[in-house]
């Protein structure tokens, strides 16, 4: 399956809200969002969905609204940008060693996809993740957590969401066939993070510090060496 389909109908509630969206905001991005960052990924943040003022209006994901402040002053912060603040996507922030994407590549009303609209889109995140082979995958949130988890046919029981839970993935998951066709071996993880929303910073659910701490432990995994070769 193609890794972005930038005119993707394939759901028509969220092709028709996102539509709109651009009809009452003229000049607004208001397509599939694209994920954006390093395009050979050590690790990789799965976050919820564009924003309606958010990616939905630039284009790039985390970017134009709250969350987006916190992400990217993190990723500056452990030297993973090479400035603090994604202002659109034009502008020439660059990502080191990590890429982002969401679960969900359109907007969704009030910010929830259905599950049938998260199926939809695992595709294009299962694709995602066989073309980058990211050693870390950091899910931001329980949605983004189990889009994961779909991607890469993994028992959704298995693995409890919890913030700053570390999950290795199993031999027998296709992200070790993707280990093995990049000629690598050694683990993978999946690490989660409350979503770094207005709601979860406002009500100190997920602190700075909090957060702050998932991205840097996920950046020290992803640089944990792998061995064999080819």
């Amino acid at each position: 399956m193609t890794l972005f389909d930038p005119a993707c109908r394939r759901c028509p509630r969220l092709a028709e809200f996102r539509e709109d969206s651009g009809r009452r905001h003229p000049g607004y991005h208001a397509a599939p969002v694209p994920a954006f960052g390093d395009p050979s990924p050590r690790w990789l943040i799965v976050g919820l969905a564009p924003g309606m003022h958010g990616a939905n209006r630039t284009g790039r994901p985390f970017t134009g609204d709250h969350a987006g402040i916190l992400l990217y002053e993190t990723l500056h912060a452990i030297g993973a940008a090479d400035r603090p603040v994604s202002e659109h996507k034009d502008d020439p922030l660059r990502l080191d060693g990590v890429r982002i994407t969401n679960a969900v590549k359109c907007l969704p009303p009030a910010n929830k996809p259905t599950p049938a609209e998260a199926r939809s889109c695992n595709g294009f995140l299962a694709a995602e993740l066989v073309a980058h082979a990211p050693r870390v995958i950091v899910a931001l949130g329980r949605i983004a957590h189990d889009a994961v988890l779909d991607a890469l046919g993994l028992p959704r029981g298995g693995y409890r969401f919890a913030h700053a839970a570390e999950h290795v993935l199993p031999a027998g998951s296709p992200a070790a066939a993707v280990a093995a066709d990049h000629a690598t071996t050694g683990a993978r993880w999946l690490v989660d993070s409350y979503h770094c929303s207005r709601y979860n910073t406002q009500t100190r659910r997920l602190t700075p510090t909090m957060f702050r701490d998932v991205l840097e432990r996920a950046q020290t995994l992803s640089r944990i060496p792998q061995t064999g070769g080819a």
